[in-house]
């Protein structure tokens, strides 16, 4: 069975790390996810979006998810990840989720706490815990985007989680949905964060954090992929979020990049093998080797 998110994020509080958050939208992402996690010991958060539930259906993701919490012995939970339409939030909560995520940060600040305080009371009725967010990150992912980065107010912060009631908070420290993530250097508001941990006591959250591995960027350019000025969010930033109280972090971007490079590879490579199985297969491992990765850096590891 899943277990509750509130539980893995609150133990990384007490431990100064992250857990990591990976999206999921077939059965290669998933088994290359759990593969990383099942090797390192590292507690999981598997995550749809409303995108990824649309394309493959409530019904195939919760269960694949499920066969993968009851088969490894780690700790899995399912979150729904930028839960904007009502309906598809309560469905998550009524299917069995371990937790969901309200966005409400496109709203006016009142709307967005009388939008989330109604998800939690939902959601806590079912033992489901409950991610919002306040401020506004940049780019685009899905059917998620943002022209421009509202910094989350660390006072209107304290204000939201005491209200609504949320159980984590993603907040916006200056990272941004998608590959093309920043122009120049990139630093991220240290000083936002710190304040907020300061009076917050939950757990909170990182998205649009992708690393963007050169590697693979590399990799999947050489096979015909067009990436030219795609950026991420460097290694050292990410350690100096974790340190001043960063306690999940979203990854999907990379996640997309590791499969696209795997399959132009092998049809680059192969192209009179036609089995999906062959073509999939070299884009399970590269996703598996990222988040090997994102694991080591997150400081999950050995923490199952």
């Amino acid at each position: 069975m899943f277990v509750s998110t509130k539980d893995i994020l609150e133990k990384a509080n007490e431990g100064h790390y992250a857990v990591g958050h990976f999206n999921i939208n077939n059965m290669e992402t998933l088994q290359g996810i759990v593969k990383a996690g099942v090797k390192l010991r590292s507690p999981l958060i598997l995550a749809t979006s409303e995108g990824a539930l649309k394309y493959a259906g409530i019904d195939y993701l919760y269960c694949l998810a499920l066969t993968a919490a009851n088969s490894a012995a780690i700790p899995i939970a399912l979150h729904l990840d930028h839960g904007r339409d009502l309906n598809i939030i309560k469905e998550c909560i009524n299917k069995g989720y371990s937790s969901v995520m309200v966005d409400g940060s496109h709203l006016p600040f009142e709307k967005n706490i009388a939008l989330t305080k109604q998800v939690v009371e939902l959601a806590h009725a079912k033992g489901v815990t409950v991610e919002a967010e306040l401020g506004t990150i940049g780019g685009a992912e899905d059917s998620i985007s943002s022209r421009q980065i509202i910094y989350t107010d660390p006072k209107k912060a304290q204000e939201f989680v005491e209200q609504t009631g949320c159980d984590f908070l993603a907040i916006a420290l200056g990272t941004s949905h998608g590959a093309f993530k920043f122009k120049g250097q990139v630093h991220l508001k240290m000083d936002i964060l710190k304040e907020i941990k300061k009076t917050i006591p939950i757990p909170l959250v990182l998205h649009g954090a992708s690393e963007v591995p050169k590697s693979i960027v590399t990799m999947a350019k050489r096979y015909g992929a067009e990436l030219d000025g795609v950026k991420g969010v460097p290694d050292d930033q990410i350690k100096l979020a974790i340190k001043y109280g960063i306690n999940k972090i979203n990854t999907d971007t990379d996640l997309r990049l590791a499969f696209d490079a795997g399959v132009r590879w092998f049809i680059k490579k192969k192209p009179q093998d036609f089995d999906p199985r062959h073509i999939l297969a070299p884009a399970r491992e590269l996703i598996q080797n990222v988040v090997e990765e994102r694991i080591k850096l997150f400081g999950s590891r050995g923490k199952a």
